[in-house]
């Protein structure tokens, strides 16, 4: 990964907090940005994910990010960082996504007068915080999109909360997440099933992170419940378990033991799982910025049964591609399920067809990419 930075190019740096979001949401990006004619730099955490993009012809800046804790002294480090790589650098654009490097690396590039745009991955977990903390972190973001070149929203939802509280003073727009690239993710054949009792097994993902704000204990009571009246379905959970989350670990091991879930850990590629299953769940319980795995899944043509918060229920045609629920209401994601299961396995198979039609018209990954590129350009031409 180290690779020297070519001057003669204008230099784009993408800040983001782990290298899965780099590889997993990030690459069609990154690779857009290179044959538009930019040198790219690229500072999260090392992760083994990047060594899938080892091909690539970005800069890998290695920075450690504390994403989930409080700690001021940890943050001012990370300031500094952003403040020192991009003196060393001098990048014309600076890409900022997730919260911290929102926050510092915008801070790091309005101080030293480098242009950036900013990604608003999802603000509803900040409203469900204690009030002080609430106001302290939108206070935040308010600094750090203040000279923003531009905000990028993820979904309506989010991009008017921020308007609503004058968050964002210059250019904005909205944009479908991170989009998906329906050709790294095919239609893919849809498996046998039966109704949950008899027949062909019935099989469930939950892909994301092990983390209570992802909904993960509502999917386990869910399939708990499930799984005493139809034996003949399987739970799977896809994902790494989050450090401030260890409890998980022995849990999804007694559940494993007891065939009630299967805890499948972090796969480097998803495809495989989603292939064998037949629908996913998302539970989301403050929503998202815009769900990349409900948008993965449905541009593989599984059926989506996920909660009507924000960044969820846009991926879905609710009773067309799949089932929706309100989030944090365990009582009717288990009927959703039953609903489903009730479903002829041809049904299934069709909603899962009309949800990639869905996501190929709506989510392009191409937009995405093609909006940053033109963005960046007009920030260089300006």
């Amino acid at each position: 990964m180290k690779k020297s930075v070519n001057r003669k190019k204008p230099v784009v740096a993408l800040l983001t907090n782990h290298d899965d979001d780099v590889y997993c949401f990030r690459k069609e990006l990154v690779e857009g940005l290179e044959d538009a004619g930019f040198n790219v730099l690229v500072s999260c955490p090392y992760g083994e994910k990047l060594e899938l993009m080892k091909n690539s012809r970005f800069k890998h800046e290695d920075v450690f990010i504390d994403r989930r804790g409080t700690n001021p002294v940890s943050d001012l480090k990370l300031l500094l960082h952003y403040r020192r790589m991009m003196c060393k650098y001098r990048p014309d654009v600076v890409l900022t996504y997730t919260s911290k490097p929102n926050v510092y690396g915008s801070l790091a590039a309005a101080g030293l007068g480098i242009s950036y745009i900013n990604n608003v991955t999802g603000l509803g977990s900040v409203l469900c915080m204690n009030k002080a903390l609430q106001i302290f972190i939108l206070f935040l973001f308010k600094a750090a999109f203040r000279k923003s070149g531009c905000v990028f929203f993820q979904n309506e939802e989010n991009m008017k909360l921020a308007l609503k509280r004058k968050l964002v003073r210059g250019s904005y727009q909205l944009i479908p997440g991170s989009g998906v690239n329906t050709e790294r993710f095919p239609l893919q054949s849809y498996p046998d099933g039966g109704n949950g009792i008899e027949g062909e097994k019935v099989v469930f993902n939950y892909i994301g992170r092990v983390l209570h704000d992802k909904g993960v204990d509502d999917y386990i009571e869910a399939a708990k419940r499930i799984k005493e009246k139809y034996p003949n379905t399987e739970f799977n959970i896809l994902g790494f378990i989050e450090p401030t989350e260890k409890h998980y670990e022995s849990e999804l091991q007694n559940l494993g033991e007891r065939k009630i879930v299967f805890y499948r850990g972090q796969q480097k590629d998803v495809k495989p799982f989603i292939e064998r299953a037949h629908a996913i769940i998302h539970p989301s319980t403050y929503g998202e910025g815009m769900s990349n795995v409900l948008l993965e899944n449905a541009s593989s043509g599984r059926f989506i049964i996920t909660t009507d918060n924000a960044g969820c229920r846009e991926t879905l045609i609710d009773g067309v591609t799949g089932f929706m629920y309100h989030g944090g209401n365990v009582d009717e994601l288990v009927k959703k399920i039953e609903d489903f299961l009730k479903l002829d396995n041809s049904e299934r198979k069709a909603m899962g067809a009309r949800g990639r039609e869905h996501v190929q018209k709506n989510f392009s990954r191409d937009i995405v990419v093609q909006a940053y590129i033109n963005k960046v350009r007009g920030l260089i031409d300006a």
